[in-house]
């Protein structure tokens, strides 16, 4: 039996579950077509951060609009993102201390609460913290983190309520086209048709817009992620951002922190890769680089570790609306630091959908045709690039 839809989005992960909801919220009746479960690629091994501070003035307005959802998100979605506010501290290396200025005055300029602090005002927010090399970091006080899964069951939750449906353990094998215009997909759980189909398959995304001849440039990319149990004593810590060393790290909970690495993370994998353990000596360099920022974590016990993969582009930015045949849309390549734009994102592109422009965000740089045109999305005081 074929069964229809007023859209199919490929994927649940949080990215498929903002649009659901901001299409569903709309008016139309999505299908989400989930190969596993809700949350189960790389948004259930996100590292959940929620903050504003880039370099790119785009990626800033998504962040800033979607904290408006975390910070509120019984009111806005419905149920709980598990948001914390911990406060977050950007580090850089001495020779990016002009763009960090530049970057925070950009931020400012948007609205969003973030100021330059010295080193003793980094001190005092992070007790015990190495700061010989900080000449100057960014705090955000109103950011933090949230739980990937909450955020993304809490929203499919909040999607059906409005006229979605979720099907998952449904494996779409291809998006098909009438014409010039895509009418469905094929699944291990049969046909599916709309006149709107989204490819939000994270690390699958590539496969599935080759197989209507839109030859996306993504890349399987891989990170592996610890959680350590701080030393008796420690308190919680706001969220980190260390570019000198390569390093993030925030609180999970009341006794654990999470820590990964900015380098040394390998592209071109299979996305259907095992990602429950992390790559050998991952975990000596985690513990190392933390320790250097934060030597009492020489004291933290390993609680576990884990691998988390999703697409990557070029210029590192997703990519963003429409491509191909009439209908067809992307909504993927996220490189990693897709979690915290979601809200914003999802309900722009809804718009776009709906409406044929958007006004939430601006999503014109992320457009698709950025590549052919040799347009890559870059800071106008741009950082070195993180994932090198």
């Amino acid at each position: 039996m074929v069964e229809t839809a007023d859209a199919i989005i490929i994927g649940a992960g949080i990215h498929g579950a903002s649009l659901a909801f901001h299409l569903a919220q709309a008016g139309l009746r999505p299908a989400v077509l989930e190969r596993s479960t809700a949350a189960g690629g790389a948004t259930g091994r996100s590292s959940g951060l929620v903050r504003m501070h880039y370099d790119v003035e785009a990626d800033a307005r998504l962040a800033w609009v979607s904290h408006g959802y975390f910070a509120n998100w019984g009111d806005r979605v419905g149920g709980d993102a598990g948001f914390v506010r911990t406060g977050f501290v950007q580090l850089v290396p001495p020779n990016e201390v002009e763009e960090l200025r530049a970057n925070v005055a950009m931020q400012q300029r948007l609205g969003i609460e973030t100021q330059l602090i010295g080193p003793a005002e980094v001190a005092e927010r992070v007790p015990g913290i190495v700061v010989d090399d900080v000449e100057v970091a960014a705090w955000e006080p109103l950011s933090g983190y949230a739980d990937p899964t909450m955020t993304t069951t809490s929203m499919i939750t909040a999607a059906v309520a409005h006229g979605a449906r979720l099907v998952t353990r449904c494996q779409v094998h291809e998006v098909l086209v009438e014409g010039e215009r895509v009418i469905g997909v094929e699944s291990s759980r049969g046909r599916f048709e709309a006149p709107i189909v989204v490819d939000a398959a994270g690390a699958w995304a590539g496969p599935l817009a080759a197989s209507i001849g839109v030859e996306v440039p993504l890349r399987v990319w891989r990170h592996d992620v610890a959680y350590v149990r701080r030393p008796e004593g420690m308190p919680r810590h706001p969220v980190i951002i260390d570019f000198a060393n390569s390093m993030y790290a925030r609180p999970e909970g009341e006794s654990l922190t999470l820590v990964a690495l900015e380098d040394g993370n390998p592209q071109g994998g299979s996305p259907d890769a095992p990602v429950d353990a992390a790559a050998p000596g991952f975990l000596e360099k985690a513990a190392e680089r933390l320790s250097r920022r934060l030597p009492a974590m020489e004291e933290a016990g390993l609680h576990s570790a884990h691998s988390g993969q999703d697409g990557i582009t070029p210029d590192q930015h997703p990519i963003i609306g429409p491509a191909g045949p009439s209908g067809f849309y992307l909504d993927c390549g996220f490189s990693g630091t897709g979690f915290k734009i979601a809200p914003a994102v999802g309900a722009a592109l809804a718009e776009l959908i709906v409406q044929g422009e958007a006004s939430v965000a601006e999503l014109r740089p992320y457009r698709f045709e950025r590549f052919a045109e040799d347009d890559p999305i870059k800071g106008e005081h741009p950082y070195a690039p993180i994932w090198r």
